[in-house]
């Protein structure tokens, strides 16, 4: 992306966040579901907001020395240090470039992962998503279900099942409400 591209997102962007506050609450149906289109990589991919509990471009991470390839380092998010890992890695995919996007998983502890390009963030029916595992597109544990977008079809990343892979990775028990 060009720098006017990039500003011209950002005003976008902006306007676009002061504009919702303006707007009535919205209360969302049983037939509708928020998700983030987001890039890992360079493979189109979907978050279920309801499991995340915010997103953050260009935070610092700290490196650390470690052999887990999928871990960056820690970031700092209201006084809390977060470790912070890289979808792409946990996906299985190469590591072309270093994420720009980090987004907080809801639960915890607290755990952040990193991704490359926030395409946006859309509502859609429940009947726009079909369920089950997407074939071929990652480890089959951590992907649950695909939304059908005019922009083509978009695996959903299954978060609490990431959060539990990290767990694994960490060597850590998993806590009783993960399990």
């Amino acid at each position: 992306m060009n720098a006017r591209t990039v500003a011209d997102r950002v005003t976008q962007l902006r306007e676009d966040f002061d504009r919702s506050f303006a707007e009535p609450a919205r209360v969302l149906d049983e037939e509708s579901i928020e998700l983030l289109a987001i890039g890992v990589g360079d493979r189109p991919y979907a978050l279920r907001l309801s499991q995340t509990s915010g997103v953050h471009p260009d935070r610092p991470v700290t490196a650390l020395p470690t052999t887990l390839r999928a871990l960056l380092g820690v970031a700092g998010f209201a006084g809390t240090v977060v470790p912070v890992y890289d979808l792409a890695a946990l996906l299985g995919h190469p590591i072309a470039q270093r994420p720009r996007w980090l987004v907080l998983t809801a639960g915890s502890p607290p755990l952040a992962l990193a991704f490359h390009q926030l395409d946006h963030h859309l509502r859609v029916s429940v009947s726009d998503v079909a369920g089950g595992l997407a074939d071929g597109a990652g480890p089959r544990g951590y992907l649950q279900g695909m939304v059908r977008l005019p922009d083509g079809n978009r695996p959903i990343i299954d978060v609490p099942a990431t959060r539990a892979l990290v767990h694994q990775l960490a060597g850590h028990p998993l806590a009783p409400e993960e399990s």
